[in-house]
């Protein structure tokens, strides 16, 4: 694991920047679930004191990514169903205020700009290519998002969107659910297209509801092999 960090570069103060960094680690699973952050060795790693980092990891505990165990220290959590299931509902609930806004804001280039990004992912889908489709999966939802213009709302959303990134390239790689999804995403862009707000509606709230449903499926099968003997 190589954690990057360049304190001179940056105008925040250090424990914001080592904040940031560890969260992202801890999101994208590059600092393991069950993973100690002994305090001496994480602040040699990101050549930092160890009093803005104890501050950083502080927040994390907030945040409920890490947690203090006893005789064992900082420890990162795993996520739980509870996680998921409350990450889901703000994110999807916040989602859906911004569709009647890309039905009214969306313009023949936005909806060009869909389908060249669609056609990408038809050809990762066509060879299985999960670690490729599960990052542009994240990218067309945000650009759809985007076009409703909400900046506010969106920045809510983006809020949710480190671990939403984590989630869905555990839901994608549900082989069945992946090929409905793709299909999925080009009926959202023809309703669009389309200015279909009621349909667009209807399948969003699905599509996305399904994609908590397949995470959680992920989350309980990994939960299974980590009990197994």
């Amino acid at each position: 694991m190589s954690l990057t960090f360049q304190p001179m570069t940056e105008s925040r103060p250090i424990r914001e920047i080592a904040y940031d960094i560890l969260k992202k680690a801890i999101i994208t699973g590059e600092i393991p679930a069950g993973e100690r952050i002994v305090e001496t060795d994480y602040a040699d790693r990101l050549h930092i004191s160890r009093t803005p980092l104890r501050e950083a990891l502080r927040k994390l505990e907030r945040d409920g990514l890490v947690e203090y165990v006893i005789r064992r220290g900082v420890v990162v959590r795993a996520f739980t169903t509870e996680d998921v299931e409350q990450i889901y509902t703000i994110r999807n609930a916040l989602e859906m205020l911004t569709l009647p806004y890309i039905i009214e804001n969306a313009t023949p280039e936005d909806i060009a700009a869909l389908r060249e990004k669609l056609a990408v992912m038809d050809k990762l889908q066509a060879v299985d290519d999960v670690e490729g489709l599960s990052p542009l999966a994240r990218e067309f939802h945000t650009s759809l998002t985007a076009i409703s213009r909400k900046n506010r709302i969106l920045r809510v959303i983006e809020g949710q969107d480190e671990y939403i990134r984590r989630f869905s390239a555990m839901a994608i790689r549900q082989e069945s659910r992946r090929v409905s999804a793709h299909e999925e995403h080009h009926r959202l862009v023809d309703y669009v297209e389309q200015k279909d707000l009621e349909h667009f509606e209807v399948l969003m709230r699905s599509h996305i509801e399904r994609s908590k449903e397949n995470c959680l499926a992920a989350l309980a099968a990994q939960k299974q092999n980590r009990d197994l003997p």
